[in-house]
């Protein structure tokens, strides 16, 4: 049939005609929308920047007194322990720790008043915060133990001055700090980069790597529900700033293993870890019981979660991990 033979009476091209104006309606009014929603969404992000920005400009004007306050309860917490652990003073700097962190937190507010994404601002900080790790422990690496709760408490005591609302968004960022002071991450970053691309210990440590904050957060419910009414110097373990201390902790614990499975050696447990662990969890009131549940069930996800030739290069240091916090060294009962 040729086209030019093909006709419509008055009734079909009425409703052809219909059909199309129909069609194109509704394209008009999804595209009104879909700008006005983008209008909407630039709108609430240009608002989200503005507070951001206000909270931050706020907050570091406070930033010389929290970093005086937060050294003053560090010292109150663990300045007992320089003498019962024979430290020699002279390696803890009060003004060169509060500087850092003063320095540390001012850079962590400009990004959080830029609202750069947390992800960048990691990348950006992760050298800084690298240094300030090797600086400290470099002569005695339980110094970590003063360093690690000045920017504990500088943290928490920015985020109690933050309106409540703005306080998840900022907290992102202080996660991003303690992530990179609290755990050896350049340390691993380094030895993972001595090992050839398919080395089967760095590919253990590949698969199980992106897995860390579910396996903690996992273990740490877990915890809560094994111990309902514990409490620690600081409240009580389903209180959400405990929970999200305790999930750092077990991804500290994690990243420790790692860096065993990638130098072939438990060093960094035994110079690094457990004597920070020694210094910090009896002040914080942390009972040794606890400590060894999210050990054990460290354990049964690794184990879960990797094929049993990939979970072989962890059990030894894992292993290990376990005899140095079993009851032969700290009964139930020890503080």
């Amino acid at each position: 049939m040729k086209l030019e033979n093909i006709s419509f009476s008055p009734e079909e091209t009425g409703g052809l005609e219909a059909a199309a104006n129909q069609q194109f309606s509704q394209a008009w009014a999804k595209k009104y929308l879909r700008k006005l929603a983008e209008r909407d969404e630039r709108v609430e992000v240009l608002n989200r920047s503005e507070i951001a920005a206000e909270v931050a400009t706020t907050l570091m004007q406070t930033l010389r007194t929290t970093s005086v306050q937060a050294w003053a309860k560090t010292e109150a917490l663990l300045s007992q322990e320089i003498i019962r652990h024979q430290i020699d003073p002279q390696s803890i700097d009060p003004w060169a720790v509060t500087k850092d962190a003063h320095q540390i937190y001012q850079t962590a507010l400009s990004a959080y008043a830029q609202q750069i994404p947390p992800p960048k601002f990691s990348t950006w900080i992760a050298k800084d915060l690298g240094d300030i790790r090797h600086k400290y422990i470099a002569d005695d690496p339980r110094v970590m133990g003063f360093i690690s709760m000045q920017f504990h408490y500088s943290g928490q005591m920015l985020l109690q001055l933050t309106p409540p609302n703005q306080q998840p968004s900022l907290s992102v960022y202080l996660k991003v700090i303690d992530d990179h002071l609290y755990m050896p991450l350049q340390r691993a970053y380094q030895a993972a980069a001595k090992h050839a691309y398919d080395a089967p210990p760095l590919q253990a440590v590949q698969q199980i790597l992106p897995l860390c904050t579910e396996i903690a957060t996992k273990i740490v419910e877990r915890v809560v529900q094994l111990y309902p009414s514990y409490e620690c110097s600081t409240g009580r373990l389903d209180d959400a700033n405990i929970k999200i201390s305790s999930v750092r902790d077990v991804e500290m614990f994690q990243v420790y293993l790692w860096v065993c499975i990638l130098e072939n050696n438990i060093s960094a447990v035994q110079q690094e870890l457990f004597p920070l662990c020694v210094m910090l969890y009896p002040r914080l009131k942390v009972r040794w019981d606890l400590v060894r549940q999210l050990i054990e069930l460290l354990g049964i996800e690794i184990c879960s979660r990797l094929e049993p030739q990939q979970a072989a290069y962890f059990v030894p240091y894992y292993q290990s991990l376990w005899a140095m916090f079993s009851p032969e060294v700290f009964p139930d009962n020890a503080s």
